[in-house]
C-alpha cells in the first residue's frame, strides 16, 4: 500500500465524512459554520482564509491576519474539486495516493484550476448529500482538513448531533 500525506486511508476519511453528515444546512447554519472556523482561527492566531458555500455560491468569506491572496486562490481550486466529486479534497488525493496514479491525468482536470490539497470538505446534509462547502487555506493541507474537521463536529456538537 502506497504512503498517503497524513497517513489517512481513503476507507477512513470516507467513515469521516459520513460522521460529519448535518441533519440540515440552511443560510443561517452555513454562516454559523463560518464564524465557528472564524473563531477558532482568531483564538489560535493561524494565518488563515476561510470560505463556507451553499452550492456553488459563497455565503461566508473571512481572511485572517497572516493570510495572503494566493489563499483566496487556492481556496476556488479545492472548491472545484468537491463540488466536482463531492469528496473532500483530502479524499480525493489519498485515493489517488492509494490507487498510486495522477489524479489530474485520471479527472481530465487541470491542476492550475483544482487542487487535491486538504482544506475542502463536502457539507453533506442527510437525504439530500452535497449541499455545501466549507474551504480552509492557510495552513499545511493535512492541518487545514483537520480544522474543517474539527469545525464541523463543533457545529455538530452544538446542535446535539455529534455522533
Amino acid at each position: 500500500m502506497a504512503e498517503t500525506t497524513g497517513g489517512f486511508s481513503s476507507l477512513g476519511l470516507e467513515r469521516e465524512s459520513a460522521a460529519l453528515e448535518l441533519s440540515s444546512l440552511t443560510m443561517s447554519e452555513a454562516l454559523e459554520i463560518g464564524g465557528i472556523a472564524l473563531g477558532i482561527g482568531i483564538e489560535r492566531g493561524f494565518p488563515i482564509a476561510i470560505e463556507v458555500h451553499l452550492g456553488s455560491w459563497i455565503v461566508f468569506h473571512a481572511s485572517l491576519p497572516g493570510s495572503e491572496p494566493k489563499n483566496d486562490s487556492w481556496i476556488a481550486r479545492k472548491a472545484r474539486v468537491v463540488l466536482a466529486t463531492g469528496n473532500s479534497t483530502m479524499l480525493e488525493r489519498v485515493w489517488a495516493e492509494e490507487a498510486e496514479l495522477d489524479w489530474y491525468e485520471f479527472k481530465g482536470l487541470p491542476e492550475d484550476s483544482y487542487a487535491i490539497h486538504g482544506g475542502g470538505v463536502p457539507l453533506n446534509v442527510k437525504g439530500l448529500g452535497h449541499v455545501g462547502t466549507l474551504l480552509i487555506s492557510g495552513l499545511p493541507q493535512v492541518d487545514d482538513h483537520l480544522l474543517c474537521v474539527e469545525v464541523i463536529s463543533e457545529f455538530l456538537a452544538r446542535k446535539g448531533e455529534l455522533q
